[in-house]
């Protein structure tokens, strides 16, 4: 550039020719990226592409094969997470890690004074806080307890730690999962100002739209490599979308169609915190349930599911009142789900594709010989899934652990859709996945409505909601709201309603 030119930007991160490997596995390779002082790049990548493993290498969780990284010009020491956060790199997890039973202040403070000081500074430390909070537009109350905030000021909480320990460079891992639209928005107005103030952030997302709304720049890794860098004004969705995943994507769209009978109806239920949730879900319909985490959306799915009975009220499968809850009698009743945390409820880490492919089903006819398990015939179910949902894994017999995000979400779909359930609870089916596997879970769904099956659609993703639904309902503190038909919502007034505006209990 000549000296007539705009001036050059200071890189404040420099990663070079970083290289990781797992036994055969290239997770990152030869990968070299740079962050200017001020600059929001957005880091994008289907499950598996190499993401996390490129920010734990960073952040000193692993050691790189192959590479360095400079920061402000410093060679990083590698593998050491105090030596990252010395540098003046903060991270902030995608789930939280804060303690529900101390205050704002205690665990902003938490590991930053030395264990052999008798006395902590609280004055000069809450005055810092209040002064972090201010510069930024963070503002929260230093002695509030962490166990009464919302969810959107608990981010806050975790991006105020990250700046308390003076970071220059922060990472933020799905910052936007669990926020209503209008915390979005307001988080990206406060990392703009970050920037502004000469912060550099890295952003990992898998929503496309918000990557280009927030970042300067977005870096696409696919397999590990490096494969794509694009400024964000000019670039699209679908280019992006199709940089990532190597192909045109084009997300499935929910057709009209008349609804059926009430093959789920909830009357009336309170149970711990639900309070007279009433909701009836029809044959070939989606019902979407929108609400920010915490409000009640996972006591509904537990009721569904049988694992918790009502105080109060009344639940009806195809006009049966249900008398005894319990999981396997609701899988018997052709109630199936796609639970929201696929690695604690979904599927068992160390058994095999085979083990978990047929772990609600085991003890019927189609693996059961005499009360033993017909294992060809489990294999066979397995190589089927594998075979049909395209999951990417070595056998049937490999450990499910092993596996990205998106396979294990599809060996859960396969479970799930094969016996063509009639009632399907899809509790946060895409939470996580890269573009290509959502549109992948959508197109299931969409199958099984066009087929007559009725579908709950819990889900924190708005644009999820909005494409998938025919009638969309909110929670709010454990009430649930009158659904409201296809079109005659948006975002906006969704979020309001997410946030307590405008929240009408359904009778």
């Amino acid at each position: 550039m000549s000296g007539h030119g705009a001036a050059k930007p200071e890189i404040v991160l420099r990663l070079a020719g970083i290289t990781k490997r797992f036994g055969p596995l290239v997770a990152n390779e030869a990968i070299s990226l740079a962050l200017a002082r001020g600059e929001i790049v957005g880091l994008l990548g289907e499950n598996g592409a190499g993401k996390t493993t490129l920010m734990n290498i960073l952040f000193g969780h692993y050691v790189a094969d192959e590479g360095s990284i400079e920061v402000e010009g410093r060679t990083l020491p590698p593998g050491s997470p105090s030596a990252a956060i010395k540098a003046g790199i903060g991270m902030v997890h995608q789930h939280f890690t804060l303690a529900d039973n101390l205050s704002v202040l205690d665990n902003i403070v938490l590991g930053t004074e030395p264990l052999t000081r008798l006395s902590s500074n609280t004055a000069k430390a809450r005055a810092r806080i209040r002064e972090l909070g201010e510069s930024f537009g963070l503002a929260i109350k230093p002695d509030a307890q962490v166990a009464t905030l919302s969810v959107g000021e608990r981010q806050r909480v975790e991006i105020l730690k990250a700046l308390y320990r003076e970071a220059k460079i922060l990472i933020l891992d799905e910052p936007t999962a669990v926020l209503t639209p209008q915390e979005t928005a307001s988080l990206f107005e406060t990392l703009k100002k970050f920037a502004a103030k000469g912060l550099s952030i890295i952003l990992i997302s898998h929503k496309l739209g918000e990557v280009l709304a927030a970042c300067n720049r977005v870096a696409v890794l696919r397999a590990g490599k490096l494969v794509a860098e694009r400024p964000a004004v000019g670039t699209t969705r679908a280019e992006l979308a199709e940089i990532m995943v190597g192909r045109v994507i084009k997300p499935p769209k929910a057709e009209p169609q008349p609804a059926g009978d009430v093959l789920l109806s909830l009357k009336g239920v309170s149970a711990r915190q639900l309070d007279d949730v009433s909701l009836s879900l029809r044959a070939g319909e989606v019902t979407g349930l929108a609400g920010v985490s915490g409000n009640g959306q996972s006591l509904l799915a537990e009721v569904i599911c049988g694992l918790l009975p009502p105080q109060r009220g009344s639940v009806s499968v195809k006009g049966n009142e249900i008398r005894a809850f319990s999981p396997r009698g609701m899988i018997a009743l052709g109630i199936a789900r796609i639970p929201e945390d696929r690695h604690a409820e979904g599927l068992v880490g160390d058994m095999t594709v085979t083990e978990n492919a047929i772990s609600e089903a085991y003890r019927s006819p189609a693996f059961s010989r005499l009360g033993l398990i017909d294992w060809p015939s489990a294999r066979r179910f397995a190589e089927d899934i594998i075979a049909k949902y395209q999951v990417k894994c070595p056998s049937p017999g490999a450990r499910v652990r092993l596996l990205s995000g998106g396979n294990m979400q599809k060996i859960i779909l396969g479970r799930v859709m094969a016996n063509s359930p009639s009632i399907i609870l899809a509790n946060q089916p895409t939470r996580g996945l890269d573009v290509g596997a959502v549109a992948y879970v959508h197109e299931q769904l969409l199958d099984a409505r066009k087929r007559g099956a009725a579908i709950l659609l819990i889900s924190e993703d708005l644009d999820e909601l909005l494409a998938l639904s025919d009638q969309i309902a909110v929670m709010y503190r454990g009430r649930i709201s009158a659904p409201i038909p296809r079109g005659r919502v948006n975002i906006s007034e969704i979020g309001l309603m997410m946030a307590g505006q405008g929240f009408a209990h359904a009778a």
